[in-house]
């Protein structure tokens, strides 16, 4: 059973080994020296692991790493699959947890071999008390098979140390014909190239949102000669072979093992070429040394979490502060080579194209395959920029590398296809929130001329979900006619998410953020043009309910109308969540509904109603499908109203904001286990992201998107934050946010100071934060209603 090392293992990981029993005790807080915990030692991979999608479980990885190495409990569905806390029992480690995209599932295994019968047959038991999962490195015991499995990774190689029980069958298996997350693999091949290695490749199959077969080639290199290369196909063994190829079968390597006798393995990857993946294995993992592996990666994880500093708070909440933030710094992966080659499937035929190179002759970005930034504008845009300009600048280049291939910037490529998810042009509040901020590393006019096509007939608003051979459901022949898209649009389904009322909302505040970026660069016709169009949500406030309501393909109001009805016309949502949807001009909201006092006072009554519910349709994926706990006015599980509680700053309200964000970071961001966390849909970084942003006391409600971008308060958790700022991007050394006697029950902003200087607004300016400043508030138990009130600080347009 391997006992010395496995209590050898767990004495040296020390604090990252607690239990999720201790972890939510807050009275174990006390026995914790925190200062003395790096950053990295203090995420907790678990958090929310219960209710795992395909992408959502990090733990032998890089930040945005290509190889996302960790075991599969559940197998078969985008959601509800991948690692799963609950389940008994692991069916693989497979190397691929993206986007729509998965591949390379491997296992280590002894006694009689079982692998031709299907995963349900080889799996392993496994106990929760004999794993340990951190950044980079996961270790857990295979019961069935008394193996000791422990995987790390490079960004594009998968390392993994299995040590044996004393056998003369001992196996390790490569499944080519599994179901894995979003997808069956289609077809696979492998190929015995020497007794140390194996190269092949895997065909996923399309999906209803990546249309085209994704390629994951592979090069397996082990530290230990095989016996024999064994096959199956179709549940039948083959026996010894040279080279497998095609469906349903797979391959297995044969060893005879010494008690605690332990097998390397290298796993390279690379969508492009098997070339490609050996090039990848051999400049990223040239040697053997696992440990050093594991350091590196620990140390990668620190650099980049230590980007942002954090004093005061518990321990739980250190803890579940840097859990978000490394969150954020994943999910979305890269998809291109050490050397820049990238698959590209935008024009439905396999491509091979290259990045450009530096003046040191390595790739100048990476590229990446993403899920959606539908929700990005009020998340990784602001944090990322912030913290990591050189991330956002990145992405940025990714997508117009996309663009050059396929001729529109992508609002969630996967495996080099368009995928058209959700709905609107996302893209554009995070490429223009950038170009703002001075990240400008790209080129300027193409990514102005890549979105505004995006913004017209033929471009991505054109499209609804997944709709991948029309342009209807979109709607946008509609908005540009009548100023609004009626609900419903047309007797026929085009795409996903056609919901007319949220189409429109998302649309006109994605025009106003074109409209800046076109003003900016002197386009005064554009600007005109965008900003005429940013006023088209007015066309769906009905004055009879002061409810942004649907409208009939005849004019007339969408009627019955029940506010609290999800998905009938709002885009995962609904009418009371929508309606505060106008992140671009709530100054003319509140004109719309009477005033800002009345506003405020319909706000205010929807956080209280949503308090019910902690701010949530239900606390994880499967409760949020529950039809009575979608019935909430604010709803922090998913994106559509996530910049609500900031609302009440841009109406003279900003205690209210203090109050209630404070509330929802509580509520909704302050669970710690692995049966809570998200509620519902984390999507690649983007709730992480905004639960440090709320946990900083700051946030963005237009996306950075003016032409002098602004930050705005909130109620900051800890005592100080420090930004370390990148000097290629910013000019100060750091941006230092002090919030003197906070807490829960002191969590209104009393006085504040910028730079020693008083500062009497909320609003903080973006040039000015990031030439290196101190942000002082004082805080305390009773709402200072004039601080911050002035009509200098209402943010109209």
């Amino acid at each position: 059973m391997h006992f010395q090392k496995l209590l050898t293992i767990l004495l040296l990981t020390g604090i990252c080994t607690l239990l999720p029993e201790f972890t939510s005790a807050q009275s174990k807080n006390e026995f914790i020296n925190t200062e003395k915990l790096a950053p990295v030692d203090l995420v907790y991979p678990h958090l929310d692991a219960a209710n795992s999608r395909w992408f959502f479980f990090s733990s032998a990885c890089r930040p945005f790493g290509m190889v996302n190495l960790s075991p599969d409990m559940a197998i078969d569905g985008a959601w509800n699959s991948g690692y799963r806390y609950v389940e008994d029992s692991i069916y693989f480690f497979s190397h691929i947890h993206a986007w729509q995209m998965s591949g390379i599932p491997m296992l280590p295994t002894t006694g009689e071999f079982k692998g031709h019968l299907g995963p349900d047959s080889y799996k392993s038991a496994y106990q929760h008390n004999k794993e340990e999962a951190t950044p980079g490195y996961h270790r857990v015991f295979l019961e069935d098979y008394d193996i000791l499995a422990e995987l790390t990774s490079t960004t594009r190689v998968g390392f993994h140390r299995y040590t044996f029980p004393e056998s003369d069958e001992s196996q390790i298996l490569l499944d080519l014909g599994t179901v894995l997350g979003p997808s069956g693999t289609q077809s696979g091949s492998a190929k015995k190239v020497s007794a140390t290695e194996i190269a092949g490749h895997a065909t996923m199959e399309p999906t209803g949102r990546r249309p085209q077969p994704l390629d994951v080639y592979y090069v397996i290199q082990l530290d230990k000669p095989f016996r024999a290369m064994k096959g199956w196909q179709d549940k039948e063994l083959l026996g010894e072979v040279a080279e497998f190829e095609g469906e349903g079968g797979g391959i297995y390597m044969e060893f005879d093992t010494e008690a605690e006798e332990e097998i390397l393995m290298k796993v390279g990857i690379s969508y492009v070429s098997i070339e490609q993946a050996r090039l990848n294995l051999e400049t990223e993992l040239p040697h053997w040394v696992f440990d050093e592996i594991v350091e590196a990666s620990k140390e990668e994880w620190n650099q980049t979490l230590s980007k942002i500093e954090i004093e005061g708070g518990s321990f739980l909440e250190k803890r579940r502060f840097y859990t978000d933030l490394w969150h954020a710094l994943q999910g979305r992966r890269i998809i291109s080579d050490v050397n820049g080659k990238y698959c590209d499937r935008t024009g439905g035929k396999k491509r091979i194209g290259q990045i450009p190179l530096d003046d040191n002759d390595k790739p100048a970005f990476n590229h990446y395959n993403s899920d959606s930034f539908w929700g990005a504008q009020w998340t990784i845009s602001t944090l990322w920029q912030l913290a990591y300009p050189e991330i956002a600048e990145d992405f940025v280049n990714s997508m117009l590398l996309m663009y050059d291939d396929g001729g529109l910037i992508p609002r969630g490529p996967s495996g080099g296809n368009y995928t058209y998810v959700m709905t609107g042009a996302s893209s554009t509040p995070f490429i223009v929130g950038a170009y703002m901020k001075g990240i400008r590393g790209y080129e300027v006019d193409k990514a102005y001329e890549g979105l505004k096509k995006n913004h017209m007939p033929g471009g991505i608003m054109a499209r609804a979900g997944y709709e991948h051979n029309t342009e209807k459901g979109g709607g946008l022949e509609y908005y540009l006619d009548r100023g609004y898209i009626p609900y419903p649009m047309d007797d026929k389904r085009w795409g996903g998410h056609q919901d007319g009322a949220g189409q429109t909302l998302e649309y006109a505040y994605q025009d106003w953020c074109l409209a800046q970026m076109a003003k900016s660069l002197g386009r005064e016709e554009d600007y005109a043009y965008f900003m005429e169009r940013s006023d088209n949500w007015k066309n769906l406030l009905d004055p009879e309910t002061g409810w942004i309501r649907p409208r009939e393909r005849d004019g007339s109001w969408r009627s019955p109308f029940d506010p609290y009805a999800h998905q009938k016309g709002f885009v995962e949502s609904n009418s009371a969540q929508s309606t505060w949807y106008v992140p671009h001009d709530l100054a003319g909201l509140a004109e719309e509904m009477g005033g800002r006092e009345i506003m405020a006072q319909k706000l205010e009554k929807s956080f209280e109603e949503a308090a019910k519910q902690d701010f949530t349709a239900g606390k994880s994926h499967d409760q949020e499908l529950q039809a009575e706990l979608r019935r909430v006015p604010i709803n922090y599980g998913n994106q559509p109203s996530i910049q609500t509680a900031f609302v009440f700053n841009h109406i003279g309200y900003p205690w209210l904001t203090q109050y209630w964000s404070r509330e929802v970071i509580e509520k909704a961001f302050s669970d710690l286990s692995p049966q809570r966390g998200y509620n519902g849909d984390e999507d690649q970084g983007l709730m992480g992201a905004l639960s440090v942003l709320m946990k900083m006391g700051i946030f963005e409600m237009k996306s950075g998107n003016e032409t002098e971008p602004q930050y705005e308060l909130g109620s900051p958790l800890f005592d100080k934050v420090t930004v370390h700022l990148n000097p290629d991007f910013y000019p100060g050394e750091k941006l230092v946010i002090e919030a003197k006697n906070t807490s829960s029950n002191n969590r209104y902003i009393q006085s504040a100071t910028l730079n020693g200087e008083s500062l009497n607004t909320p609003f903080v300016p973006h040039k000015s934060l990031v030439k290196g400043s101190v942000l002082r508030l004082e805080m305390g138990d009773m709402p200072q209603k004039e601080w911050g009130k002035g009509e200098k600080t209402l943010r109209g347009k």
